[in-house]
């Protein structure tokens, strides 16, 4: 079985490419949507973050805006909440691909947000990094509810750089232009990777280079 890391910056569009492989019957698991069911009322996450951060519960759910204020103001909070959460992702990730490796899957995809800056590349056979132009990304991000300059700029102090991630990838998907042509990319790599039978790796790069062989 072979396993794709897919990561991008904040605004790249990489929800869209997740989507993307799942239209392909790729199974993907989505570490954002893991954390977010482990918050829900009853997750595994629930209590502890409640007893941990007064106040973030808000008619019997976490009020993720309100934590994630305390979080993005206090370092300590942050690593206390991943210290919660991570954990417990991991395990579901775990879980994911033993279920796909008893489906005997040929390919899944871990959507992960952070996944060179938590070191989960090296658990990866290869990575799928999304990108677009800054102002596209910088459009994307200032047009969602309660996001300013400021929160965007420390969002991005937190990530590795666009440049760096595409430097440090198997493959590219371009978002930034038409639809049609990330769905290619995406189809591409599917196509090469779920058909690869060993040598060199990746199988079709789609820039020039890697750092993997």
């Amino acid at each position: 079985m072979i396993i794709l890391g897919l990561t991008g910056s904040i605004g790249m569009g990489k929800t869209v490419a997740a989507r993307t492989f799942r239209s392909f019957m790729v199974p993907v698991h989505d570490a954002d949507q893991t954390v977010h069911e482990l918050m829900a009322p009853g997750g595994r996450a629930f209590a502890e973050i409640a007893d941990w951060f007064p106040g973030v519960v808000e008619d019997g759910k976490i009020n993720r805006k309100r934590l994630g204020d305390i979080v993005f103001r206090d370092t300590e909070d942050l690593r206390r909440l991943e210290s919660i959460t991570h954990p417990l992702v991991r395990q579901h990730k775990q879980q994911f691909l033993a279920v796909a490796a008893r489906r005997q899957c040929r390919l899944v995809v871990l959507d992960v947000p952070l996944l060179f800056e938590t070191g989960g590349d090296q658990h990866c056979d290869g990575v799928v990094t999304v990108t677009a132009p800054y102002f596209v990304q910088r459009a994307r991000v200032l047009s969602r509810p309660g996001m300013t300059e400021e929160k965007f700029a420390a969002i991005l102090e937190k990530q590795i750089p666009d440049r760096q991630k595409r430097r440090l990838s198997d493959f590219i998907v371009q978002t930034g232009n038409r639809r049609l042509e990330s769905l290619c990319a995406i189809r591409k790599i599917i196509s090469d990777t779920r058909n690869w039978r060993g040598g060199h790796w990746p199988p079709a790069p789609i820039r020039t280079g890697s750092r993997r062989t």
